[in-house]
């Protein structure tokens, strides 16, 4: 009987390219995007009156500040963390080592679950979307117009966009991991054959060995009396 892993198990992907090659570009693309987002906030760290990322309550209508330099430095690590959790990926697909692929696929299913729970919390209380829109800045484009779309026609939108990205996750989930079988099948059958190797060189002589052995020096001829 096929298991369910199996009967889903492919090694091609997107483009019709490898697993191992949509694994190496997707932790690249991550990398990428990390990056960038490092890059910003390392110089909005640096000069923070050009960033203008400390929005006062007069901007927001509420009394918090949106972002301060202790939640700054943390979104920082938070990025510095995933380049490296990417890079461990896209060095464990190059080099073919399964390990180094498993902090990238349990990334990804905690970003599924979150956007999952995002998608439960819209069905289940409808109401968030308008008090989300409510706590936007006054200067946020088209806020009016969202405001007065019917409140079903808004979860209709939200749940097709997180349904969206929810399938297109649950996707590449399944090329990491396709990828990570792979390598890690690899490297099983690499084992296997070098122990059988070892193993039959062990319990077997050669060849030119074996043909080489001397034969039993005949008996003594019988000498009578």
């Amino acid at each position: 009987m096929i298991s369910p892993w199996d009967r889903w198990y492919t090694s091609s992907c997107c483009l019709c390219c490898h697993v191992r090659t949509g694994t190496i570009i997707l932790g690249i693309w991550y990398m990428l995007i990390n990056a960038v987002v490092l890059l910003i906030l390392l110089s909005a760290l640096n000069d923070p009156v050009q960033y203008h990322y400390h929005l006062t309550s007069s901007e927001l209508g509420t009394d918090l500040d949106v972002m301060d330099d202790a939640n700054m430095c943390i979104a920082a690590a938070i990025s510095l963390l995933m380049i490296l959790i990417c890079g461990m990926a896209t060095y464990g697909a190059y080099k073919q080592h399964a390990a180094w692929i498993i902090p990238f696929f349990c990334y990804q299913i905690f970003d599924f679950a979150l956007n999952t729970l995002v998608a439960i919390s819209v069905v289940v209380y409808p109401n968030t979307i308008q008090d989300y829109l409510q706590q936007l800045p006054g200067t946020f484009p088209y806020k009016e117009d969202l405001m007065s779309t019917n409140n079903m026609c808004l979860v209709l939108a939200v749940l097709l966009f997180v349904g969206c990205i929810l399938a297109f996750k649950a996707y590449l989930i399944a090329c990491v991991w396709n990828c990570y079988r792979y390598v890690s099948g690899r490297s099983t059958t690499e084992v296997l054959v070098y122990v059988t190797t070892n193993d039959t060189t062990v319990l077997l002589p050669p060849y030119e060995e074996a043909i080489a052995i001397p034969p039993k020096d005949p008996p003594p001829q019988y000498v009578s009396a």
